[in-house]
């Protein structure tokens, strides 16, 4: 293995010439802002993300706004960005530094990890980039660039794989400069050491990168096992009152869209009339179904039949009059939405619904 600096050096210089500095989360730096950016760039690219944090930052500004703010507002930022599960966390940890930490972002790997949603790698960003005090990163783009450097062969995401990338990561990250190494080995492995098409001939480290000297750079690092991706469906109603407006419900605060709002969904083998009349003692005359959509997850597809369902006035005044769980229900204005949080093919469907009107 190369010796630490004369690795690092070359990053370094490499850096300075021609890394990106001009990135939002780069500038007016603070733990806050790199942990804002570094969560929402997890599984994310970078042009996707920069319109959201810049609108995150400006609406929550402080480690302390998002502490205080409705889950629904922190949601509502994050709709359009998937995996939810990572706003959620960013709100219960902003909490828990308002009141276990006085506000103020810990500064050891240790009580960061700690915080829900901060894993290793981002714990030393946000300690090495926001405090300048050393610490090594392992993100998706330096788990690339070490594993062709290293020729470390298998799936990150297996035990003995990742200790051996974060071994060769210790190793070769340095104390001095350390915030700039680290801003400069994820811009590396963003920019040259690319997934299918990587710039080796740009590559400060190409000469002793044993992927290359071997032709195997795609090889690394390994993929993920395949497994067949099981599908499922279900049927989403939108239900829409005689002002125009639709019913959204609440999901349970766990599992798949945890906390946004959606339509009320049912079984692809339930009849949607068997179902407002048992459910919402409606009796319906007038649905259309729309055509069917497919979204993805990371370990399923998901095939959603939504079915357009038009209230009268006496359906609404029916539905509206019955008991229901304190603010689980929503009637959303298509000209005022409120701001919550919408899974990603409910606001494709309440968008392609204002199409209609």
């Amino acid at each position: 293995m190369a010796k630490t600096p004369a690795f690092s050096k070359r990053i370094l210089k490499w850096f300075e010439q021609f890394g990106r500095k001009d990135l939002p989360w780069q500038q007016d730096i603070s733990p806050y802002r790199v942990w804002v950016s570094e969560i929402m760039l997890q599984q994310t690219q970078v042009n996707t993300v920069i319109p959201y944090f810049e609108r995150f930052v400006k609406e929550l500004p402080s480690v302390a706004c998002l502490a205080q703010a409705p889950e629904d507002k922190v949601l509502h930022l994050w709709t359009g960005l998937g995996y939810y599960a990572r706003a959620r966390n960013l709100h219960k940890a902003a909490k828990l530094i308002a009141s276990q930490h006085q506000g103020q972002f810990p500064d050891s790997i240790e009580q960061l990890i700690m915080l829900p949603g901060i894993g290793r790698s981002t714990a030393g960003a946000i300690r090495s980039i926001a405090f300048q005090k050393p610490a090594t990163i392992l993100d998706g783009n330096v788990k690339r660039v070490l594993a062709r450097w290293s020729a470390t062969p298998g799936w990150p995401g297996q035990t003995k794989v990742i200790n051996k990338l974060w071994d060769v990561a210790e190793q070769l990250t340095p104390k001095h400069n350390n915030h700039r190494y680290s801003q400069a080995m994820m811009d590396l492995g963003a920019t040259l050491c690319t997934r299918s098409k990587p710039n080796c001939d740009s590559c400060p480290i190409a000469q002793d990168c044993q992927a290359l000297a071997t032709g195997t750079q795609l090889d690394y690092p390994g993929k993920k096992p395949r497994k067949v991706m099981p599908v499922k469906s279900t049927q989403m109603l939108i239900l829409e009152n005689p002002r125009g407006e639709i019913l959204l419900l609440k999901r349970p605060p766990q599992g798949i869209w945890g906390g946004l709002w959606g339509f009320p969904e049912i079984s692809m083998d339930q009849p949607v009339k068997d179902y407002l009349r048992d459910h919402m003692g409606l009796d319906l005359a007038n649905s259309t179904q729309w055509p069917e959509l497919r979204h993805t997850f990371s370990h399923y597809h998901l095939d959603i039949s939504p079915v357009h369902c038009r209230l009268n006035k006496k359906q609404f005044s029916k539905l509206r009059n019955r008991t229901m769980e304190s603010g689980q229900e929503l009637w959303y204005n298509i000209d005022q939405p409120k701001e919550v949080g919408l899974a990603a093919p409910v606001a494709a469907l309440l968008k392609a619904f204002a199409k209609t009107r």
